[in-house]
């Protein structure tokens, strides 16, 4: 009976993770979002419909087993993401756009991990780590939205995309290196943690080796992904090449060195967010993993976005408690300047950033607009930093209140901006290859 139960349980989770974000993308709202909704409202602080369906079954699994599947399924989820966002990365295309990029990446990194900061301080000024978490959450970018728009908009290949996407994807590494560091300095703060941790520096006395410990520990950071850069091509380029491109094994020694990635990455304080991250931008560079039409990524996106990755939405959607808004002026507080301080400060760095490159306005605007949506590795890094009470339910909520603030109606502004506004984009590669001529593109839609 018990197996039943579950199955019956499972199957309902399946159906609303099927049903519900085809109902509601008539109205214009994301998957993603769909899912953190059904999670809000299935999970225990609303209707718990879970527990009623367990306890309407008769006696099976305890709730709180059916609550520990989904939470496991959810880390294997976010260890997919995580991995299929790195795979989006290209890192040639830095290299056209270094002006442009490099405005972005500092600007959408500073400005915006400074608003975070200000903002916890402003209601947590004693909470060191909380202040350094929030700036890491406020600096991140959503890879899996800036993509999407740029590829819908067609301009993946354009001056603007190379470098809009190029600062996305660094802007998400260092604020993921900077939650790293944060969490690492978390478990030292609470001994009992440690205990249950495999990380080397978790057994190392940070008071003896005073500031030296945290050189110490980007540094390893630093090698860590250096080396699985280097190292997992190389790995990787041996197994595929043995296998023919329509074996399934492909994938299972995928997910195996996935996880071996992961699993060193702890040894060393690494999150698994980055460790995941890291293994995907090191597996898009394998030529193996290319061929014959990308079979081996298209599998990995169907395991991935049909199957596992629902799983951490919905998990993340069971966590929130919206009702906490209400119970103090303070969490309403809390959740309105997230959201104006976080697009404020996205929109004004994408800006400035822009006209420091020689683009004009309007382009600066839609690339600040284009930072603003959080979503996957926000919300994951959120989710892994209320876990180790690095931040209370209030922020907490405050992230997920922030991403379906910015997800919904940003993509679609941007779209307006720039079919209203007639703004024309140049082709990176004709200007590379010399077709163009090398002048910025200020005149063209200068308001």
């Amino acid at each position: 009976m018990a197996g039943l139960t579950f199955l019956l349980v499972f199957l309902v989770l399946m159906v609303l993770v099927s049903v519900v974000p085809q109902l509601l993308r008539r109205f214009h709202i994301p998957a993603v979002v769909s899912l953190m909704l059904v999670g809000i409202a299935i999970g225990p602080n609303a209707l718990d419909l879970i527990q009623h369906l367990n306890h309407y079954l008769g006696r099976g699994y305890p709730t709180t087993q059916i609550y520990t599947v989904i939470e496991a399924l959810g880390l294997l989820g976010l260890i997919f993401l995580m991995a299929l966002a790195g795979m989006e990365v290209n890192l040639r295309i830095i290299k056209s756009e270094r002006r442009a990029v490099a405005w972005l990446s500092v600007l959408t990194f500073a400005m915006p991990a400074l608003a975070g900061y200000l903002v916890y301080a402003f209601f947590r000024p004693d909470d060191t780590i909380g202040k350094w978490v929030y700036a890491s959450l406020f600096a991140s970018h959503s890879v899996g939205i800036v993509f999407p728009v740029i590829r819908e908009l067609k301009v993946t290949h354009t001056r603007f995309g190379v470098a809009v996407l190029a600062s996305t994807v660094i802007t998400d590494i260092a604020s993921l290196v900077l939650l790293a560091v944060c969490i690492q300095f978390k478990r030292h703060s609470i001994p009992e943690r440690v205990a249950g941790s495999i990380s080397i520096f978790d057994n190392v006395n940070m008071a003896e080796m005073g500031g030296w410990f945290s050189v110490l520990f980007i540094l390893a950071v630093t090698l860590f992904i250096l080396l699985s850069l280097w190292l997992v091509p190389k790995g990787a380029s041996s197994v595929l090449g043995l296998l023919d491109p329509h074996d399934d094994t492909r994938v299972t020694f995928f997910l195996a060195g996935l996880l071996v990635v992961v699993f060193l990455g702890e040894l060393i304080g690494v999150s698994a967010i980055v460790s995941a991250f890291v293994a995907g931008m090191a597996i898009n560079s394998v030529p193996a993993f290319h061929e014959k039409h990308r079979i081996l990524h298209r599998k990995i996106e169907g395991i991935g976005h049909g199957f596992i990755i629902p799983f951490l939405f919905l998990s993340i959607g069971m966590k929130t408690d919206l009702g906490i808004l209400v119970k103090a002026w303070q969490n309403v507080a809390i959740a309105g300047l997230t959201v104006v301080g976080l697009i404020a400060s996205k929109t004004l760095s994408g800006w400035l950033a822009m006209r420091l490159s020689g683009f004009g306005n309007k382009k600066g605007i839609c690339a600040g607009l284009m930072t603003v949506p959080q979503l996957s590795a926000t919300l994951a890094a959120a989710a892994v930093a209320l876990q180790l009470d690095m931040i209370g339910p209030a922020f907490f909520n405050a992230i997920v209140c922030l991403s379906v603030v910015t997800t919904l109606p940003v993509p679609t502004l941007v779209k307006l901006m720039i079919v209203k506004g007639n703004i024309t984009f140049i082709q990176a590669e004709e200007q590379l290859a010399g077709i163009l001529p090398e002048t910025d593109d200020i005149e063209e839609d200068t308001i």
